[in-house]
């Protein structure tokens, strides 16, 4: 794989520290690495060029990479690393050879019609189920983090209550059981009840939700859809803590639970949060597989 990315162009476009380990790792494998809004990057890497958002390069790119927002629906590019604004345009993508990746996290609409409009292949990571589950670990440790400082109680023990049974909340509701918490796991399907009693773990169905919160702890929620609506947060303790692991505004209502005095937080993006350097890992291993497949099959006879 090492030789598939010898001599490769790959270019950053802003980001956080989970980029710096994708950076570290495309130059360990001989790729050749532009930076664009690394401005303030306190220990720069030999083997990467720092440039400015110019059209003209960009037709020598095999790769770009963007943050894991990719861009605002105005085509901004958010970068910890810069104050400069960047605004990734037509005029950019246009220029990218017919075989180039464009790689993000999640992508708003405006950098898929970029994209589509252009022929360019779009990727979005966080679609893939191999870079979720593995992203599931550094959010649940973080989750179990925030229910630690959250609490004056231990989690083993404690009445807590996941909903949903996709990749994050299976990993979640098994360690919580793992480290002693009584778990309720709220789900909708017959499978998904037969998963949860596999796992030693009591099911029961979202629509009876305000039936299974009157004596909660804690409740994980990583649906992301409103689901801890009015009557659910009627039938909560007031000392019960709520931790919305779903994707931006969350699936709580906040302002409702605020008006109870019920302690509820939106915790997206862990992974960068709580293991920015195992988060770049994941996204660094999925990204070279990536190109080394794609660039591969494209040399090949």
């Amino acid at each position: 794989m090492g030789e598939m990315l010898t001599g490769k162009h790959v270019a950053f476009l802003g980001g956080d520290a989970r980029q710096l380990e994708v950076i570290k790792n495309c130059i360990q494998l001989k790729a050749k690495v532009s930076l664009i809004g690394f401005d303030n990057l306190e220990s720069p890497f030999s083997g990467a060029v720092r440039r400015e958002l110019e059209p003209e390069w960009f037709s020598t790119v095999d790769l770009l990479i963007l943050p894991i927002l990719g861009t605002d629906e105005d085509g901004h590019v958010g970068s910890i690393f810069t104050t400069r604004s960047m605004v990734l345009t037509e005029e950019h993508i246009s220029k990218l050879p017919a075989h180039a990746m464009v790689v993000t996290g999640i992508a708003k609409s405006y950098l898929q019609n970029l994209c589509s409009d252009n022929g360019i292949r779009l990727v979005e990571l966080l679609k893939r189920d191999d870079v979720a589950i593995y992203n599931s670990i550094p959010t649940v440790e973080g989750a179990l983090m925030m229910a630690i400082q959250s609490t004056n109680i231990t989690i083993h023990g404690s009445k807590s209550v996941v909903l949903g049974l996709g990749r994050v909340g299976l990993t979640l509701a098994r360690t919580l059981h793992a480290i002693g918490a009584q778990v309720k796991v709220g789900v909708r399907t017959p499978a998904q009840v037969a998963r949860s009693v596999e796992m030693g773990i009591t099911p029961f169905y979202t629509e009876n939700l305000p039936q299974e919160v009157g004596n909660v702890d804690l409740l994980f929620n990583t649906v992301p859809s409103p689901i801890v609506t009015e009557p659910v947060l009627a039938a909560m303790p007031a000392t019960a803590v709520i931790i919305d692991l779903a994707s931006k505004p969350g699936g709580t209502d906040f302002a409702f639970a605020k008006k109870r005095g019920i302690k509820a937080m939106l915790a997206p993006s862990l992974p960068g949060i709580v293991a920015s350097k195992t988060a770049g890992r994941i996204l660094a291993q999925t990204i070279t597989r990536l190109l080394g497949e794609e660039l591969g099959e494209e040399d090949r006879p």
